[in-house]
């Protein structure tokens, strides 16, 4: 009776592991690469948050890494090439640049590995070129925000644009869409100026509009820190608080500059949901599942009267 109670204790343990380690089953576990723009911005950190609980509840290894700002393509390349020669078992990334990710991004599909683009697009079609894209309406986003803007300033004004970086999707698409809904109602005064990657190039960015910022009636920033670096920028020239002023993205800084009323609004979308979703979608196109080929996110505008509803502060948190 001893043997068969110490049997009993000894095969107890392998008894126990739950259903979604695959290592129960004698399958591999997956290892899978999750690459952001960043690893700076609070955006990011909530997209590792989602892709680190679909990691926990599939049972697969994430690889989270990303170059420390989002300038940096060369690295971003270089990371593709070495999850690539690691032979890891799928790609996610969000592609700093369209058009220069592509190549690097086919060799990973040349070698069988499933890529799936999130958050900002690439050259190609989705569900042919790459498994997925995951993201935001960017184009629905900007959209939003310039008539949020609009109805702030009564349908008429003048207004200034901070753009984010050359060679990003997500943001040209944010930027697209604000443009197309103030067409013919706001003067734009600025369209063509970048903030750059970081909120302190930002703000010397906008301190050079100084000028224009002074005549405007309205000002748009199309993503973190864009707006925090023109937030920077308008409180050291006086001007926060009296030019309304829609930023894209949330930060605790940004939070609470729209309680203050600093800034009038913020459009959110919701990050942990996109690395949640996208290293969803990943592994199952690496179990050989069908997986939609584009997948939206959703993004809302927050203000200051529903910042308080619990399904917008949970985009602000």
């Amino acid at each position: 009776m001893s043997r068969w109670i110490l049997l009993l204790v000894a095969l107890a343990p392998a008894c126990s592991k739950p259903d979604s380690d695959p290592t129960a089953t004698g399958e591999k576990r997956l290892r899978v690469a999750v690459i952001p723009k960043g690893t700076t911005h609070v955006f990011w950190k909530a997209v590792e948050s989602g892709a680190r609980e679909a990691e926990q509840e599939l049972g697969v290894d994430v690889e989270w890494k990303g170059p420390l700002e989002e300038n940096d393509r060369a690295q971003q390349i270089q990371l593709v090439e070495q999850f690539v020669s690691a032979k890891l078992d799928g790609i996610a990334i969000a592609p700093l640049d369209h058009q220069a990710l592509v190549a690097p991004l086919a060799a990973a599909s040349r070698a069988k590995i499933p890529v799936v683009i999130f958050d900002s697009d690439l050259d190609g079609t989705a569900g042919v070129d790459f498994a997925s894209f995951v993201a935001t309406d960017n184009l629905a986003g900007g959209t939003l925000g310039g008539e949020h803007l609009l109805g702030l300033l009564g349908q008429k004004g003048k207004a200034v644009l901070l753009r984010y970086q050359v060679g990003s999707a997500s943001t040209d698409a944010r930027e697209k869409g604000f443009l197309a809904a103030v067409a013919g109602k706001l003067e734009v005064l600025v369209d063509n100026r970048y903030a750059g990657a970081t909120a302190g190039e930002a703000k010397d960015e906008a301190l050079n509009l100084l000028e224009r910022l002074e005549e405007a009636d309205g000002i748009f920033c199309s993503n973190e820190s864009a707006t925090m670096g023109m937030l920077l920028a308008l409180r050291q020239t006086g001007l926060a608080g009296k030019k309304r002023f829609v930023g894209f993205d949330a930060s605790p800084p940004l939070v609470e500059a729209l309680k203050s009323g600093e800034i009038d609004a913020l459009v959110v979308q919701n990050p942990r949901k996109m690395g949640y979703v996208a290293t969803k979608t990943l592994v199952a196109a690496i179990r050989g599942e069908q997986v939609e080929p584009r997948i939206d996110t959703g993004v809302v505008v927050a203000t200051r009267e529903n910042l308080n509803d619990p399904a917008i502060a949970l985009l602000l948190k």
